[in-house]
């Protein structure tokens, strides 16, 4: 069985797709980008500030189903520029300070809106 998780703590979905779906012990959260929750307008600002914005996103998502960073288990990120993957990587470590989850990171043509980030993942809720 699986339970549809939303929350208006970040932006609602811009297609046909849920913010995250729980199976099991596992939720699923659809991909984020660096959009502002209340609005739904793409944040100004460089790499670091989306990013921020995406795992605050992520995170909101995560808690709508009581859960947290540290319950990730893997996470995809995908950049319109992999040349600034050092500046998302300090940004992303602040949010994963230890036991960091397995991730791939792809750099992609395009992404929504113009995002230069986004960030899907999978978490683990213990029983």
């Amino acid at each position: 069985m699986k339970t549809v998780i939303s929350t208006a703590e970040a932006p609602t979905a811009v297609g046909p797709y849920s913010q995250a779906i729980a199976a099991g012990p596992l939720l699923f959260c659809s991909g984020q980008i660096p959009l502002e929750p209340s609005t739904g307008v793409l944040i100004e600002g460089d790499i670091s500030s989306q990013t921020e914005r995406v795992l605050q996103n992520l995170g909101a998502v995560l808690r709508a189903h009581g859960l947290g960073m540290e319950h990730v288990v893997k996470t995809t990120v995908f950049m319109t520029d992999l040349g600034n993957f050092g500046e998302m990587n300090t940004v992303y470590a602040q949010y994963f300070p230890s036991d960091p989850p397995a991730r791939s990171t792809i750099q992609v043509a395009a992404l929504p809106k113009g995002a230069n980030v986004e960030i899907e993942a999978i978490a683990f809720k213990p029983f």
